[in-house]
């Protein structure tokens, strides 16, 4: 019989983390690079900023491919709150994300657009109910968290209890503390300073 995994990991210092599963740590330094090296391109990109770039980190490809995407999934189901009851995925990045999870945990969905729809149901957030219930909010990547903050100010005026997000990844610029500040616990696989180390 294996032994027992712990219930949950604290986000940012997952490399400490004495994994109890088949080997360890270093599982989670091997995924580490696997993301990095999926998603870390070269050549000549246009940033957001106007700047140009050597270098490009897209996320999307670590989410499209099945088998890493289902090693993340089993390490962000070792973050979620054991009394969490539904898991919600933000637009766009955290649909394939939530999708995945859900299957590993077996809880239910919901899906959140950036705005609600204007036709239809009208609603923002699709699949589960999430009113009354204790929501754990789920993105791809952090940056400054101000999409997250307004996704989960859009949910907790829709009556869902929402205390922690989980991420892939916490690029370190300020989500953390912003998210912190209205009462939410991120907590992330890896910080793009630790994808960046296991790299090398």
């Amino acid at each position: 019989m294996g032994a027992k995994l712990p219930q949950r990991l604290q986000g940012g210092g997952i490399f400490a983390v004495q994994v109890q599963q088949a080997g360890c740590a270093c599982m989670d330094r091997d995924l580490a690079r696997a993301i990095y090296e999926r998603s870390h391109l070269q050549g000549d990109f246009l940033l957001r900023s106007g700047q140009r770039s050597n270098v490009y980190f897209d996320k999307y490809l670590f989410e499209c491919d099945p088998a890493l995407l289902r090693r993340i999934a089993d390490r962000l189901a070792l973050l979620v709150p054991p009394d969490a009851e539904v898991l919600a995925g933000l637009e766009l990045g955290g649909i394939p994300l939530v999708t995945a999870l859900g299957l590993a945990t077996g809880m239910p969905m919901a899906f959140v657009r950036k705005k609600a729809k204007s036709y239809g149901t009208c609603k923002l957030a699709e699949g589960a109910p999430i009113e009354g219930r204790r929501v754990v909010v789920i993105e791809d990547v952090v940056t400054s968290g101000g999409q997250v903050a307004e996704s989960i100010a859009a949910l907790l005026e829709r009556g869902a209890r929402v205390d922690t997000a989980l991420c892939v990844i916490d690029r370190e610029q300020g989500g953390r503390e912003l998210l912190a500040s209205k009462g939410v616990e991120l907590r992330s696989l890896f910080t793009m300073r630790q994808l960046e180390e296991a790299a090398q």
